[in-house]
Protein backbone atom coordinates (compact mmCIF):
# COMPACT_ATOMS: atom_id res chain seq x y z
CA UNK A 1 0.00 0.00 0.00
CA UNK A 2 1.43 3.35 -0.98
CA UNK A 3 2.65 5.59 1.84
CA UNK A 4 0.35 8.43 0.79
CA UNK A 5 -2.68 6.16 1.01
CA UNK A 6 -1.54 4.83 4.39
CA UNK A 7 -1.24 8.40 5.62
CA UNK A 8 -4.75 9.24 4.36
CA UNK A 9 -6.16 6.25 6.22
CA UNK A 10 -4.37 7.23 9.42
CA UNK A 11 -5.53 10.84 9.21
CA UNK A 12 -9.20 9.96 8.58
CA UNK A 13 -9.86 10.00 12.31
CA UNK A 14 -8.79 12.35 15.07
CA UNK A 15 -6.43 11.23 17.87
CA UNK A 16 -9.43 11.17 20.20
CA UNK A 17 -11.37 8.85 17.88
CA UNK A 18 -8.34 6.58 17.49
CA UNK A 19 -7.95 6.45 21.27
CA UNK A 20 -11.54 5.35 21.82
CA UNK A 21 -11.34 2.80 19.00
CA UNK A 22 -8.26 1.30 20.66
CA UNK A 23 -10.00 1.38 24.04
CA UNK A 24 -12.98 -0.54 22.63
CA UNK A 25 -10.64 -3.16 21.17
CA UNK A 26 -8.87 -3.58 24.51
CA UNK A 27 -12.21 -3.92 26.29
CA UNK A 28 -13.20 -6.66 23.84
CA UNK A 29 -9.96 -8.50 24.34
CA UNK A 30 -10.30 -8.27 28.12
CA UNK A 31 -13.41 -10.46 27.94
CA UNK A 32 -11.26 -13.28 26.54
CA UNK A 33 -9.75 -13.88 29.99
CA UNK A 34 -12.78 -15.97 30.86
CA UNK A 35 -12.08 -19.72 30.58
CA UNK A 36 -15.16 -20.20 28.37
CA UNK A 37 -13.76 -17.66 25.90
CA UNK A 38 -10.44 -19.41 25.31
CA UNK A 39 -11.52 -21.21 22.11
CA UNK A 40 -12.46 -17.86 20.56
CA UNK A 41 -9.22 -16.31 21.80
CA UNK A 42 -7.34 -18.92 19.78
CA UNK A 43 -9.51 -18.11 16.77
CA UNK A 44 -8.57 -14.42 17.04
CA UNK A 45 -4.88 -15.16 17.50
CA UNK A 46 -4.69 -17.56 14.58
CA UNK A 47 -6.66 -15.16 12.41
CA UNK A 48 -4.31 -12.27 13.20
CA UNK A 49 -1.23 -14.38 12.46
CA UNK A 50 -2.66 -15.46 9.10
CA UNK A 51 -3.28 -11.80 8.25
CA UNK A 52 0.11 -10.56 9.44
CA UNK A 53 2.06 -13.33 7.73
CA UNK A 54 -0.07 -13.53 4.58
CA UNK A 55 -0.88 -17.20 5.18
CA UNK A 56 -4.22 -17.40 3.41
CA UNK A 57 -4.38 -19.73 0.45
CA UNK A 58 -7.48 -19.76 -1.72
CA UNK A 59 -9.53 -22.96 -1.78
CA UNK A 60 -10.97 -23.87 -5.19
CA UNK A 61 -13.82 -26.35 -5.24
CA UNK A 62 -15.53 -27.64 -2.08
CA UNK A 63 -18.51 -25.47 -3.03
CA UNK A 64 -21.27 -27.81 -1.82
CA UNK A 65 -19.45 -28.60 1.43
CA UNK A 66 -18.90 -24.92 2.17
CA UNK A 67 -22.51 -24.06 1.32
CA UNK A 68 -23.82 -26.76 3.67
CA UNK A 69 -21.68 -25.37 6.50
CA UNK A 70 -22.81 -21.79 5.86
CA UNK A 71 -26.50 -22.74 5.80
CA UNK A 72 -26.11 -24.79 8.99
CA UNK A 73 -24.53 -21.78 10.73
CA UNK A 74 -27.43 -19.51 9.71
CA UNK A 75 -29.89 -22.03 11.16
CA UNK A 76 -27.86 -22.15 14.39
CA UNK A 77 -28.20 -18.38 14.46
CA UNK A 78 -31.97 -18.79 14.33
CA UNK A 79 -31.97 -21.50 17.00
CA UNK A 80 -29.88 -19.28 19.31
CA UNK A 81 -32.62 -16.63 19.60
CA UNK A 82 -35.83 -16.51 21.66
CA UNK A 83 -37.98 -16.13 18.54
CA UNK A 84 -37.85 -17.23 14.90
CA UNK A 85 -35.53 -14.46 13.71
CA UNK A 86 -31.84 -14.95 13.03
CA UNK A 87 -29.31 -13.66 15.55
CA UNK A 88 -27.47 -10.54 14.44
CA UNK A 89 -24.39 -12.68 14.75
CA UNK A 90 -21.89 -14.46 16.94
CA UNK A 91 -19.87 -11.95 18.98
CA UNK A 92 -18.31 -13.63 22.04
CA UNK A 93 -16.68 -10.37 23.20
CA UNK A 94 -19.95 -8.39 23.13
CA UNK A 95 -21.28 -7.54 26.62
CA UNK A 96 -24.91 -8.17 25.59
CA UNK A 97 -24.36 -11.52 23.87
CA UNK A 98 -25.79 -14.69 25.42
CA UNK A 99 -23.33 -17.53 24.82
CA UNK A 100 -21.83 -15.32 22.13
CA UNK A 101 -25.05 -14.85 20.15
CA UNK A 102 -26.86 -11.50 19.86
CA UNK A 103 -30.63 -11.03 19.57
CA UNK A 104 -32.60 -11.34 16.32
CA UNK A 105 -32.01 -8.84 13.53
CA UNK A 106 -35.13 -8.17 11.41
CA UNK A 107 -33.36 -6.50 8.47
CA UNK A 108 -30.94 -9.28 7.60
CA UNK A 109 -33.30 -12.07 8.62
CA UNK A 110 -35.43 -10.67 5.78
CA UNK A 111 -32.89 -11.21 3.06
CA UNK A 112 -31.60 -14.45 4.54
CA UNK A 113 -35.03 -15.94 3.72
CA UNK A 114 -34.59 -16.01 -0.09
CA UNK A 115 -31.05 -17.37 0.32
CA UNK A 116 -32.19 -20.30 2.45
CA UNK A 117 -35.21 -20.97 0.25
CA UNK A 118 -32.95 -21.19 -2.80
CA UNK A 119 -30.55 -23.46 -0.90
CA UNK A 120 -33.47 -25.67 0.17
CA UNK A 121 -34.83 -25.93 -3.38
CA UNK A 122 -31.40 -26.59 -4.91
CA UNK A 123 -30.47 -29.39 -2.52
CA UNK A 124 -33.95 -30.67 -1.57
CA UNK A 125 -33.73 -29.66 2.08
CA UNK A 126 -37.28 -29.42 3.42
CA UNK A 127 -36.09 -28.66 6.96
CA UNK A 128 -34.26 -25.56 5.72
CA UNK A 129 -37.37 -24.41 3.87
CA UNK A 130 -39.45 -24.75 7.05
CA UNK A 131 -36.95 -22.68 9.02
CA UNK A 132 -36.93 -19.95 6.35
CA UNK A 133 -40.73 -19.77 6.33
CA UNK A 134 -40.77 -19.44 10.12
CA UNK A 135 -38.49 -16.44 9.68
CA UNK A 136 -40.96 -14.90 7.22
CA UNK A 137 -43.89 -15.49 9.58
CA UNK A 138 -41.94 -13.91 12.45
CA UNK A 139 -41.29 -10.84 10.30
CA UNK A 140 -45.07 -10.45 9.90
CA UNK A 141 -45.49 -10.59 13.68
CA UNK A 142 -43.12 -7.67 14.25
CA UNK A 143 -44.08 -5.51 11.24
CA UNK A 144 -44.85 -1.93 12.27
CA UNK A 145 -48.40 -0.53 11.83
CA UNK A 146 -47.10 1.72 9.04
CA UNK A 147 -45.99 -1.32 7.06
CA UNK A 148 -42.33 -0.51 7.74
CA UNK A 149 -39.69 -2.65 9.41
CA UNK A 150 -37.71 -1.38 12.38
CA UNK A 151 -34.00 -0.62 12.38
CA UNK A 152 -31.57 -2.44 14.65
CA UNK A 153 -32.06 -5.57 16.71
CA UNK A 154 -35.61 -6.57 17.55
CA UNK A 155 -37.12 -4.43 20.29
CA UNK A 156 -40.46 -3.54 21.89
CA UNK A 157 -43.00 -1.82 19.59
CA UNK A 158 -42.76 1.49 21.45
CA UNK A 159 -39.02 1.64 20.71
CA UNK A 160 -39.21 0.73 17.03
CA UNK A 161 -38.08 3.29 14.44
CA UNK A 162 -38.93 2.77 10.77
CA UNK A 163 -36.03 2.25 8.36
CA UNK A 164 -36.45 2.15 4.59
CA UNK A 165 -33.53 -0.17 3.89
CA UNK A 166 -34.65 -2.70 6.48
CA UNK A 167 -38.17 -2.62 5.03
CA UNK A 168 -36.90 -3.36 1.55
CA UNK A 169 -34.80 -6.29 2.74
CA UNK A 170 -37.72 -7.88 4.56
CA UNK A 171 -39.91 -7.29 1.50
CA UNK A 172 -37.43 -9.47 -0.38
CA UNK A 173 -38.03 -12.21 2.16
CA UNK A 174 -41.82 -12.01 1.95
CA UNK A 175 -41.72 -12.07 -1.84
CA UNK A 176 -39.54 -15.20 -1.78
CA UNK A 177 -41.79 -16.84 0.83
CA UNK A 178 -44.88 -16.11 -1.28
CA UNK A 179 -43.25 -17.57 -4.39
CA UNK A 180 -42.34 -20.70 -2.43
CA UNK A 181 -45.79 -21.21 -0.88
CA UNK A 182 -48.50 -19.11 -2.54
CA UNK A 183 -49.54 -18.01 0.97
CA UNK A 184 -51.46 -14.71 0.76
CA UNK A 185 -50.23 -13.61 4.20
CA UNK A 186 -46.87 -12.83 2.66
CA UNK A 187 -48.49 -10.77 -0.09
CA UNK A 188 -50.53 -8.82 2.45
CA UNK A 189 -47.47 -7.99 4.55
CA UNK A 190 -45.47 -7.28 1.41
CA UNK A 191 -48.04 -4.84 0.06
CA UNK A 192 -47.99 -2.84 3.28
CA UNK A 193 -44.19 -2.72 3.14
CA UNK A 194 -44.14 -1.83 -0.56
CA UNK A 195 -46.68 0.95 -0.03
CA UNK A 196 -44.55 2.34 2.79
CA UNK A 197 -41.53 2.39 0.47
CA UNK A 198 -43.40 4.11 -2.36
CA UNK A 199 -44.84 6.73 0.02
CA UNK A 200 -41.41 7.31 1.57
CA UNK A 201 -39.70 8.00 -1.77
CA UNK A 202 -39.03 11.65 -2.52
CA UNK A 203 -39.64 13.25 -5.90
CA UNK A 204 -35.93 12.86 -6.72
CA UNK A 205 -36.05 9.08 -6.22
CA UNK A 206 -34.26 9.01 -2.85
CA UNK A 207 -35.88 7.83 0.38
CA UNK A 208 -36.47 9.78 3.59
CA UNK A 209 -36.55 7.32 6.51
CA UNK A 210 -33.06 6.02 7.24
CA UNK A 211 -33.64 5.01 10.86
CA UNK A 212 -31.48 5.87 13.86
CA UNK A 213 -28.57 3.46 13.42
CA UNK A 214 -26.81 5.28 10.58
CA UNK A 215 -25.50 8.82 10.11
CA UNK A 216 -28.37 11.08 9.10
CA UNK A 217 -27.27 12.21 5.65
CA UNK A 218 -30.24 13.04 3.45
CA UNK A 219 -29.18 10.60 0.72
CA UNK A 220 -28.26 6.95 1.17
CA UNK A 221 -27.37 5.72 -2.31
CA UNK A 222 -27.37 2.06 -1.29
CA UNK A 223 -31.11 2.29 -0.61
CA UNK A 224 -31.54 1.57 -4.32
CA UNK A 225 -31.38 -2.12 -3.37
CA UNK A 226 -34.92 -1.62 -2.04
CA UNK A 227 -35.87 -1.10 -5.67
CA UNK A 228 -35.02 -4.69 -6.51
CA UNK A 229 -37.46 -5.83 -3.82
CA UNK A 230 -40.10 -3.47 -5.21
CA UNK A 231 -39.58 -4.86 -8.72
CA UNK A 232 -39.96 -8.44 -7.49
CA UNK A 233 -43.12 -7.51 -5.60
CA UNK A 234 -44.52 -5.79 -8.70
CA UNK A 235 -44.20 -9.13 -10.48
CA UNK A 236 -45.94 -10.92 -7.59
CA UNK A 237 -48.99 -8.65 -7.70
CA UNK A 238 -48.87 -7.47 -11.34
CA UNK A 239 -48.85 -3.80 -10.25
CA UNK A 240 -46.69 -1.50 -12.34
CA UNK A 241 -46.49 1.29 -9.76
CA UNK A 242 -43.94 -0.68 -7.75
CA UNK A 243 -41.79 -1.36 -10.82
CA UNK A 244 -41.84 2.33 -11.72
CA UNK A 245 -40.69 3.24 -8.20
CA UNK A 246 -37.91 0.65 -8.47
CA UNK A 247 -36.56 2.20 -11.65
CA UNK A 248 -36.90 5.72 -10.24
CA UNK A 249 -34.79 4.74 -7.23
CA UNK A 250 -32.16 3.11 -9.43
CA UNK A 251 -31.94 6.21 -11.62
CA UNK A 252 -31.46 8.34 -8.50
CA UNK A 253 -28.60 6.10 -7.38
CA UNK A 254 -27.05 6.27 -10.84
CA UNK A 255 -27.12 10.05 -10.50
CA UNK A 256 -24.75 9.73 -7.53
CA UNK A 257 -22.12 7.94 -9.61
CA UNK A 258 -18.96 9.87 -10.42
CA UNK A 259 -17.18 9.66 -13.81
CA UNK A 260 -14.70 7.12 -12.37
CA UNK A 261 -17.52 4.82 -11.17
CA UNK A 262 -17.42 5.73 -7.45
CA UNK A 263 -20.74 6.52 -5.72
CA UNK A 264 -21.29 9.54 -3.49
CA UNK A 265 -23.43 9.39 -0.31
CA UNK A 266 -23.02 5.64 -0.21
CA UNK A 267 -22.03 4.68 3.31
CA UNK A 268 -23.59 4.01 6.70
CA UNK A 269 -21.51 6.65 8.45
CA UNK A 270 -18.69 8.03 6.29
CA UNK A 271 -19.70 9.17 2.78
CA UNK A 272 -16.09 10.12 2.01
CA UNK A 273 -14.93 6.50 2.30
CA UNK A 274 -17.79 4.02 1.77
CA UNK A 275 -17.57 0.40 2.74
CA UNK A 276 -17.25 -2.24 0.05
CA UNK A 277 -20.39 -3.57 1.77
CA UNK A 278 -22.57 -0.57 0.88
CA UNK A 279 -20.93 -0.30 -2.53
CA UNK A 280 -22.00 -3.92 -3.02
CA UNK A 281 -25.60 -3.08 -2.12
CA UNK A 282 -25.64 -0.30 -4.72
CA UNK A 283 -24.05 -2.44 -7.43
CA UNK A 284 -26.51 -5.27 -6.85
CA UNK A 285 -29.51 -2.94 -6.86
CA UNK A 286 -28.50 -1.27 -10.12
CA UNK A 287 -27.58 -4.54 -11.79
CA UNK A 288 -30.67 -6.55 -10.85
CA UNK A 289 -33.08 -3.73 -11.70
CA UNK A 290 -31.19 -3.16 -14.93
CA UNK A 291 -31.51 -6.84 -15.87
CA UNK A 292 -35.20 -7.01 -14.91
CA UNK A 293 -36.12 -3.75 -16.65
CA UNK A 294 -33.87 -4.36 -19.66
CA UNK A 295 -32.03 -1.11 -18.91
CA UNK A 296 -28.50 -1.28 -20.33
CA UNK A 297 -27.61 2.05 -18.73
CA UNK A 298 -28.18 0.62 -15.24
CA UNK A 299 -26.15 -2.50 -16.08
CA UNK A 300 -23.36 -0.30 -17.42
CA UNK A 301 -23.42 1.75 -14.21
CA UNK A 302 -22.95 -1.46 -12.22
CA UNK A 303 -20.01 -2.40 -14.44
CA UNK A 304 -18.40 1.02 -13.98
CA UNK A 305 -18.67 0.59 -10.22
CA UNK A 306 -17.46 -3.01 -10.15
CA UNK A 307 -14.49 -2.72 -12.50
CA UNK A 308 -12.37 -0.44 -10.24
CA UNK A 309 -12.94 -2.80 -7.31
CA UNK A 310 -11.82 -5.75 -9.39
CA UNK A 311 -8.74 -3.74 -10.27
CA UNK A 312 -7.99 -3.37 -6.55
CA UNK A 313 -8.33 -7.11 -5.88
CA UNK A 314 -4.94 -8.71 -5.23
CA UNK A 315 -3.95 -12.05 -6.70
CA UNK A 316 -4.84 -14.01 -3.56
CA UNK A 317 -8.33 -12.50 -3.23
CA UNK A 318 -7.82 -9.78 -0.60
CA UNK A 319 -9.76 -6.52 -1.05
CA UNK A 320 -9.62 -3.44 1.18
CA UNK A 321 -12.79 -2.71 3.14
CA UNK A 322 -13.35 0.99 2.23
CA UNK A 323 -12.46 3.26 -0.67
CA UNK A 324 -11.79 6.97 -1.13
CA UNK A 325 -13.33 8.78 -4.14
CA UNK A 326 -10.21 8.05 -6.24
CA UNK A 327 -10.61 4.32 -5.47
CA UNK A 328 -7.57 4.31 -3.21
CA UNK A 329 -8.10 1.98 -0.21
CA UNK A 330 -9.41 3.69 2.91
CA UNK A 331 -8.89 0.78 5.32
CA UNK A 332 -6.12 -1.66 6.13
CA UNK A 333 -8.54 -4.52 6.83
CA UNK A 334 -11.01 -6.22 4.52
CA UNK A 335 -14.82 -6.11 4.87
CA UNK A 336 -15.73 -9.71 4.12
CA UNK A 337 -19.41 -9.01 3.49
CA UNK A 338 -18.40 -6.61 0.74
CA UNK A 339 -16.11 -9.25 -0.78
CA UNK A 340 -18.94 -11.77 -0.93
CA UNK A 341 -21.32 -9.19 -2.40
CA UNK A 342 -18.83 -8.25 -5.10
CA UNK A 343 -18.46 -11.94 -5.94
CA UNK A 344 -22.25 -12.19 -6.37
CA UNK A 345 -22.30 -9.09 -8.59
CA UNK A 346 -19.43 -10.42 -10.69
CA UNK A 347 -21.07 -13.80 -11.22
CA UNK A 348 -24.23 -12.04 -12.35
CA UNK A 349 -22.24 -9.73 -14.65
CA UNK A 350 -20.63 -12.81 -16.16
CA UNK A 351 -24.06 -14.32 -16.77
CA UNK A 352 -25.28 -11.12 -18.42
CA UNK A 353 -22.21 -10.11 -20.41
CA UNK A 354 -20.32 -13.35 -20.94
CA UNK A 355 -17.08 -11.54 -19.98
CA UNK A 356 -14.92 -14.23 -18.37
CA UNK A 357 -12.98 -11.72 -16.31
CA UNK A 358 -16.00 -11.28 -14.06
CA UNK A 359 -16.20 -14.98 -13.34
CA UNK A 360 -12.48 -15.15 -12.59
CA UNK A 361 -12.79 -12.23 -10.19
CA UNK A 362 -15.79 -13.82 -8.47
CA UNK A 363 -13.99 -17.15 -8.07
CA UNK A 364 -10.93 -15.34 -6.69
CA UNK A 365 -13.01 -13.51 -4.08
CA UNK A 366 -15.06 -16.54 -3.09
CA UNK A 367 -12.20 -19.03 -2.94
CA UNK A 368 -10.34 -16.63 -0.63
CA UNK A 369 -13.40 -16.45 1.63
CA UNK A 370 -13.54 -20.26 1.74
CA UNK A 371 -10.05 -20.20 3.24
CA UNK A 372 -11.34 -17.94 6.03
CA UNK A 373 -14.34 -20.18 6.81
CA UNK A 374 -13.65 -22.53 9.73
CA UNK A 375 -15.38 -25.89 9.44
CA UNK A 376 -14.32 -27.85 12.53
CA UNK A 377 -12.99 -25.45 15.14
CA UNK A 378 -13.09 -25.80 18.91
CA UNK A 379 -15.50 -22.82 19.13
CA UNK A 380 -18.60 -24.20 17.43
CA UNK A 381 -20.10 -20.72 17.19
CA UNK A 382 -17.72 -19.84 14.38
CA UNK A 383 -17.95 -23.06 12.36
CA UNK A 384 -19.37 -22.34 8.92
CA UNK A 385 -19.46 -18.56 9.36
CA UNK A 386 -17.69 -15.65 7.68
CA UNK A 387 -16.32 -12.88 9.89
CA UNK A 388 -17.04 -9.18 9.76
CA UNK A 389 -13.47 -8.26 8.87
CA UNK A 390 -10.18 -9.86 7.99
CA UNK A 391 -8.44 -9.76 10.33
CA UNK A 392 -11.32 -10.30 12.74
CA UNK A 393 -10.11 -7.32 14.76
CA UNK A 394 -10.41 -5.09 11.68
CA UNK A 395 -12.60 -2.03 11.33
CA UNK A 396 -15.95 -3.56 10.24
CA UNK A 397 -18.04 -5.47 12.81
CA UNK A 398 -14.86 -6.46 14.69
CA UNK A 399 -14.35 -9.58 16.77
CA UNK A 400 -17.32 -11.47 15.43
CA UNK A 401 -19.48 -12.93 12.71
CA UNK A 402 -22.45 -10.85 11.48
CA UNK A 403 -25.10 -13.03 9.87
CA UNK A 404 -25.13 -11.03 6.64
CA UNK A 405 -21.51 -11.93 5.82
CA UNK A 406 -22.42 -15.61 5.79
CA UNK A 407 -25.67 -14.91 3.89
CA UNK A 408 -23.81 -13.26 1.00
CA UNK A 409 -21.10 -15.92 1.09
CA UNK A 410 -23.82 -18.54 0.68
CA UNK A 411 -25.36 -16.55 -2.19
CA UNK A 412 -21.97 -16.59 -3.89
CA UNK A 413 -21.53 -20.32 -3.33
CA UNK A 414 -24.95 -21.03 -4.84
CA UNK A 415 -24.01 -19.04 -7.94
CA UNK A 416 -20.60 -20.72 -8.17
CA UNK A 417 -22.23 -24.14 -7.90
CA UNK A 418 -24.83 -23.29 -10.54
CA UNK A 419 -22.25 -22.01 -12.99
CA UNK A 420 -19.96 -24.98 -12.36
CA UNK A 421 -22.82 -27.39 -13.10
CA UNK A 422 -23.68 -25.47 -16.26
CA UNK A 423 -20.05 -25.60 -17.41
CA UNK A 424 -19.88 -29.32 -16.71
CA UNK A 425 -23.12 -29.92 -18.63
CA UNK A 426 -21.75 -27.96 -21.55
CA UNK A 427 -18.56 -30.03 -21.63
CA UNK A 428 -20.44 -33.30 -21.33
CA UNK A 429 -23.09 -32.52 -23.97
Amino acid sequence: MRLATAARITLRTSPRERYWALRRQLDRLATLRRPAARPFAWVLLNDWLRFALGRVRAIPGQTRERAEAAAAWLLRGQAATHDDGVSQGYFPCHPNATSGWLNSYPETTGYIIPTLLEFAARFNRENVKRCALRMAEWEIEIQMPSGAVQGGMVCAPERQVAAVFNTGMVLQGWSAAYRATGDARFIDAGRRAADFLVDDMRDDGHFRSHGTFVAQHSIKTYNCLCGWALWQFSEDVADEQYAKAAVKGAEAAMGQQQPNGWFANNCLNDPAAPLSHTIGYTLQGLLEIGIAANREDLIDAARRGADPLIGRLNSSGFLAGCFFPDWEPAAFSSCLTGNAQLAVVCYRLYEVTGAKGYRRAADCLLDYLKALQILEGADTGVNGAIGGSFPLLGSYMPAGYPNWATKYFLDGLLLQERLSRASCSGLCS
